[in-house]
């Protein structure tokens, strides 16, 4: 990971000012912004001199050029950048949390569907996210503004290999749930009380065999109509669900 960390976007630039800020380094805002944004971008710049950081105003097109398209929201902040947690760390969550909930995703490749399942998986309660180090798209600034916020609050475990990982997962005692639309049980046959890893797939292969192996229980979500998969992080939202009206 690089020494420093871009983010923008309006909730994530607030999210790292509320959560991090000893992390920050530099904040850029839009210097022409419209009424809507440019009460948030005021919002953004009393909480940075708050804290005793100073920001500098700029032009769209330089916003722009940072951050390579259109959707920064007026607002870019530098930050430290942080750890890269680890497989040891992922070992450090599940002995702290009895009845562990993660979401165990098999190289996803768009970062706009890792950051909606980070955010899915915050407001579900996960404990972590987990995902390979070499298979799939890592932390990006993109998928730190669509978590809005998540990226920070949810933990993303990297690991170099998954397949091991799993072992140990289930070593641990959680139940591995993988899935499949070739599964006869549906996510509502399934039992999602105890500790749950959930393990989704990739965008268009879904899991691979070596990682359908490793799961104690394949299941699907019912199909009604037309469609012949889901967004992987939808599906991912409809699972963690399932799991959280168990546990409630």
């Amino acid at each position: 990971m690089a020494e420093t960390d871009l983010i923008y976007g309006i909730h994530a630039v607030q999210h790292a000012l509320l959560h991090s800020p000893e992390r920050v380094l530099e904040i850029w805002l839009l210097a022409d912004g419209n009424k809507v944004k440019a009460s948030k971008l005021h919002e953004i710049q009393e909480s940075a001199e708050s804290l005793g950081l100073a920001c500098q105003f700029v032009p769209r097109k330089t916003l722009d050029k940072m951050s390579h398209d259109q959707r920064h929201q007026g607002v870019i902040l530098r930050q430290r950048a942080a750890r890269v947690k680890d497989e040891s760390d992922l070992m450090q969550i599940i002995k702290q949390n009895s009845n562990v909930l993660l979401l165990i995703l098999d190289g996803i490749q768009d970062p706009h569907n890792l950051g909606a399942c980070l955010r899915t998986a915050d407001a579900a309660g996960a404990n972590a996210v987990v995902i390979p180090a070499s298979r799939g798209v890592s932390m990006t600034p993109t998928v730190r503004k669509v978590a809005s916020g998540a990226a920070d609050s949810v933990p993303l475990i990297e690991v170099r290999n998954l397949a091991r990982t799993l072992e140990k997962i289930q070593n641990e005692g959680v139940w591995l749930i993988g899935t499949s639309d070739q599964a006869e049980q549906t996510i509502y046959d399934q039992d999602f009380s105890g500790p749950t890893g959930l393990v989704m797939g990739s965008e268009d292969k879904g899991i691979r065999r070596l990682t359908s192996e490793h799961c104690d229980h394949l299941v699907q979500i019912p199909m009604a109509g037309v469609v012949e998969s889901l967004n992987v992080s939808v599906a991912s939202g409809i699972c963690l669900y399932e799991a959280v009206r168990q546990r409630l």
